[in-house]
């Protein structure tokens, strides 16, 4: 294609599909264009401003008719912040479309039959569903492109937010996120409005300076709330007069905690965590299970849609309490201590060891004795001389990372060929891919898709496969 077509507005485009990215998807003369914020239906105008051999990419100039699954989105951040891709997109619109992702995963990339396949699980709250938020500090925000248009002098440019592709030491300062319950917004714009008053600095990536770093809020449905603070630079009576006005601001806040942080990146993992005030963990509930979640813990950022999603996954293991179940990828054990008390022992794996200590605090919490919890790569450490140790599994219960099993655990679990297998996925495509390889000795009983994250272009699948 010429350079002049890049540069060519189209008219009238119907926008007939949605990407696995969340872009729409045009066609020009066969063509594929992902045209950004738009929804299918919609008929637009279009520019080009990037082209491949085989697909380009285009924003909207005029929209002519509007999709009727187009509804307006409520975050004044929407098409700037990039965390809500299909605020303008219908929430049942969204469903469907997330159901023919996963459907469309086992057709034409497993190439598989399902037997049995439920409608998607939507969630009853698709606003203000998360349990977790990371927002940054910097003192270069992101201008949005109206401040830009308008030329306008911006006297401050420090904010509070979100990091913005493709700029990483820039964020979108945000007023109000409609992701988590409050108090966190209240909690990030009080912090921001504090700081600005007594001339605290934010955060410089490149010249590694500055006080105010990052902060996280995490909430549970028993009613509990942790912040965790990040400061670069340590100046204890700075950070002492924040975090007392934090916690005379905030009583609900039960663990105020918080990390000098000099290193080059954000993670917290290798570092320790001061407690200022409470405690220094909150606890989540489900089912009457007690789950402790510390400042580097690991838990589903939506307890609630979690529930549903473990009730499918016990449901399609069918446990009847004799069962030796194998939990991979176990994180801090939420599935294995969810399906404890229907099976006669659980054993779960998972790399990251602080993670196992936290699933073996969770298990003495719950006096779950029917678990056992062990740290190491799944591919080196489900070998022979464990399973020799520990049985062989009547049912194994995966629940891998975006890129899905590896080869060799794979190949290890048609060895293994237990009965059931129950595969929770956070993506449809890497979960399609190892069906297609342990398709060799199992059909897949029953699929079915839940929506943990609308808004997003995100969704789980779970799948019973049993041995053929």
């Amino acid at each position: 294609m010429s350079k002049k077509f890049e540069h060519q507005l189209h008219e009238n485009i119907e926008i007939v599909d949605i990407s696995s990215e969340g872009a729409g998807v045009a066609k020009i003369n066969n063509w594929v264009v992902f045209v950004e914020g738009a929804v299918p239906g919609d008929v637009c105008t279009i520019s080009i401003y990037k082209k491949k051999k085989s697909f380009g990419f285009a924003k909207i100039t005029q929209l002519v008719k509007s999709s009727p699954h187009r509804v307006d989105a409520p975050c004044s951040h929407f098409g700037t912040c990039g965390g809500c891709k299909w605020q303008n997109f219908n929430y049942t619109a969204q469903l469907e479309y997330k159901q023919n992702q996963v459907v469309n995963a086992f057709q034409r990339l497993a190439k598989v039959e399902v037997a049995q396949t439920f409608d998607i699980l939507g969630c009853k709250e698709i606003y203000y569903y998360r349990n977790k938020l990371d927002f940054g500090f910097s003192d270069k925000k992101w201008l949005t492109a109206e401040e830009v248009k308008n030329k306008e002098d911006i006297d401050n440019h420090n904010g509070c937010g979100f990091h913005v592709s493709g700029a990483f030491d820039k964020v979108l300062d945000i007023t109000h996120c409609h992701l988590q319950a409050s108090p966190s917004n209240e909690i990030r714009n009080e912090v921001k409005r504090f700081a600005l008053a007594n001339n605290y600095t934010f955060f410089n990536i490149r010249e590694k300076a500055g006080l105010l770093r990052t902060m996280m809020i995490r909430t549970s449905t028993t009613g509990e709330v942790m912040c965790v603070f990040s400061f670069f630079d340590n100046d204890e009576e700075k950070i002492n007069t924040l975090l007392s006005h934090v916690k005379e601001s905030f009583p609900q806040i039960t663990a105020l905690l918080y990390v000098i942080n000099q290193k080059g990146n954000d993670t917290i993992y290798d570092l320790p965590v001061k407690c200022f005030s409470g405690n220094t963990f909150i606890y989540e509930e489900m089912e009457g299970l007690k789950f402790k979640i510390g400042a580097k813990s690991f838990y589903q950022t939506n307890s609630k849609q979690a529930y549903e999603l473990y009730k499918i996954t016990r449901n399609f293991a069918n446990l009847q309490g004799n069962e030796l179940v194998y939990d991979l990828y176990t994180g801090t054990g939420t599935i294995a201590l969810f399906v404890a008390k229907n099976a006669k022992q659980v054993i779960g794996i998972e790399s990251v060891p602080e993670a196992i200590e936290d699933a073996k605090e969770n298990a003495r919490i719950n006096n779950a004795t029917n678990t056992a919890f062990y740290a190491g790569d799944m591919k080196d450490v489900l070998n022979d001389d464990f399973i020799a140790a520990n049985g062989t599994p009547d049912i194994i219960i995966t629940d891998p990372p975006r890129v899905g099993m590896h080869p060799s655990v794979v190949a290890k679990l048609l060895e293994l060929a237990a009965p059931k297998i129950v595969y929770v996925s956070c993506n449809p495509a890497s979960q399609a891919r190892d069906i297609a390889l342990l398709s060799e000795k199992y059909k897949v009983s029953k699929a079915q898709a839940v929506d943990m994250f609308p808004q997003t272009l995100h969704v789980e699948s779970v799948a019973l496969l049993e041995l053929i």
